[in-house]
């Protein structure tokens, strides 16, 4: 996690967080109107997250609904995934 980026591109946030498999994936994912953030529809992969932002996403078979608790700048493994999100739902 990176204290010092304080917003990031949708897409990149949505591949650093292991939510899908390539950042190319993540694009059309949101192009293809899959994605909200804080309850509105996105469709531009370069639109910015903050911290707090809350982020739908319809995948195949499932919708996961996620919190965004912190940025990265380079993809880590599953372990870095998970401090950057928090489920809302769960305090």
């Amino acid at each position: 996690m990176n204290p010092g980026l304080d917003r990031q591109r949708i897409d990149k946030w949505l591949w650093h967080a292991r939510v899908v498999r390539t950042r190319s994936d993540a694009a059309a994912l949101v192009e293809a109107g899959h994605a909200r953030i804080n309850g509105n529809r996105v469709r531009a992969p370069g639109h910015a997250l903050r911290i707090g932002d809350v982020v739908t996403v319809a995948l195949d078979r499932s919708v996961r609904v996620i919190e965004v608790a912190g940025f990265a700048e380079r993809r880590g493994d599953a372990a870095a995934a998970r401090v950057l999100y928090r489920n809302p739902d769960v305090k």
